[in-house]
């Protein structure tokens, strides 16, 4: 199998950032967001996706985070559909249930071709540090949009956000990992009975 990795600027009046992905990494993380909470985050994806991520952004924080937390979800769906090229001899579909302490999430992810985010989480503070918990479902759309994939993001219980937001992301890793695995069963398929994805 080629390499699958990917590198991806986005240059704006808002943000300027680069991403680069290698889906058959190890789980190393290099990042300097300026939001540290998303940082946290992001290495949750790399160390449970066994993806390395190396994440560079600059943005208008000054204002708040809601457009460096966008661009970075738009920015690393780009990524990833490049790095993963025509998606034959994949898995496709990934899923993970992941608990901590009291918190359970579910996350069910379909290398479709189709963008489609149902994110259903009812996060019990409005931040976490001072990131406000509304722009994980911006991280999120702007990773649907451009990755071209549907999820399905279920927070099924839990009271601590940070634990809320910590089970949506590593279980987000997990399913990604499983769904851009190599099937060794499909030998180079297309994993889709249309032909392409």
């Amino acid at each position: 199998m080629p390499e699958r990795i990917a590198t991806v600027s986005r240059d704006t009046s808002e943000t300027q950032i680069t991403v680069t992905v290698n889906l058959d990494g190890q789980g190393r993380f290099n990042a300097d967001t300026g939001v540290p909470f998303l940082d946290h985050m992001l290495d949750q994806i790399a160390r449970h996706g066994l993806v390395d991520l190396d994440i560079v952004a600059r943005g208008d924080l000054h204002i708040d985070d809601h457009h460096t937390v966008e661009d970075i979800g738009i920015t690393l769906g780009q990524a990833f559909d490049k790095a993963i090229g025509d998606k034959r001899g994949i898995r496709r579909y990934g899923h993970a249930y992941v608990p901590l302490d009291e918190a359970l999430s579910r996350v069910v992810i379909d290398f479709s071709g189709r963008p489609g985010l149902a994110m259903d989480v009812e996060f019990t503070r409005a931040s976490i540090g001072r990131l406000d918990t509304q722009l994980f479902w911006e991280f999120f759309q702007g990773f649907v949009n451009h990755a071209r994939v549907t999820l399905h993001i279920d927070n099924l219980k839990g009271f601590n956000a940070h634990h809320q937001a910590e089970t949506i992301f590593k279980a987000f890793g997990r399913a990604l990992r499983m769904a851009v695995e190599p099937d060794p069963r499909m030998a180079g398929q297309m994993p889709s009975t249309k032909g392409s994805l």
